[in-house]
């Protein structure tokens, strides 16, 4: 009877939707990988044996070759994006090439790294793929940095907005709520591509952020990524 529960409770019908996605299991794959990165450097910064930070190094490595075969393909669906995104006329138009721009980063992004994929698993190495992995990185620091102004508009707009609502009305009251609901959302989104960007301007050098710092910062992202795909799966 217990085990009947078990099976036929919601929690388990949630769980298998998720990892039913391709985007659920690269956003665990994801934490994983990013959080060996920062455990891996914490071994190290502490002294420990070179056999106990060997399977952090391996999963880091791994799962990172597992995420960059799951992810192709996935470019024809960002340049698709981009094509929609400048066809919207209804969108505010910072917003807009906002998005044209973020979905083209994505887009060349997957493109570069896909190409990159027979180097790194070894099948085919080839002396481009360190030059086609950094066109990779400077793609993607364009998408995120595009999605990064987007949403320092959009909260500047919402601080408007919510200046012009009157809460003495009840129309003013939910209005009010659904701003504190958008802002909300926008925060997050901000954060995590704040720590995304570590990502790319570290391989770029256009920071000098540590492994542990990346590992942190990327391992936030991921559980980000994890909880939205979980709401949206629920």
């Amino acid at each position: 009877m217990n085990a009947d529960a078990l099976i036929y409770h919601p929690s388990v019908a949630h769980y298998l939707r998720y990892v039913a996605t391709t985007v659920g299991r690269d956003k665990l794959l994801r934490t994983l990988q990013y959080f060996s990165r920062f455990y891996a450097w914490y071994l190290l910064r502490t002294d420990a044996t070179t056999a106990s930070i060997r399977p952090f190094e391996a999963i880091k490595k791994q799962f990172g070759l597992s995420r960059k075969l799951m992810r192709v393909g996935k470019n024809i669906e960002h340049f698709k994006a981009a094509a929609l995104a400048a066809d919207s006329k209804a969108v505010d138009g910072f917003l807009r090439y906002c998005a044209i721009g973020r979905q083209l980063g994505y887009g060349f992004y997957l493109s570069f790294d896909a190409i990159t994929y027979l180097d790194a698993a070894g099948i085919r190495p080839t002396p481009a793929a360190k030059r086609l992995q950094k066109e990779a990185y400077r793609a993607w620091f364009a998408g995120i940095f595009c999605n990064v102004a987007a949403g320092l508009y959009t909260l500047y707009h919402l601080k408007l907005k919510e200046r012009a609502v009157n809460l003495k009305e009840g129309e003013g009251v939910v209005k009010s709520k659904e701003i504190a609901k958008d802002r909300a959302a926008t925060n997050v989104q901000l954060i995590s591509d704040l720590c995304d960007l570590t990502i790319p301007s570290t391989a770029l050098g256009y920071t000098n952020f540590d492994d542990g710092f990346v590992g942190i910062a990327g391992t936030i992202s991921s559980l980000i990524g994890v909880w939205a795909t979980w709401k949206k799966t629920a």
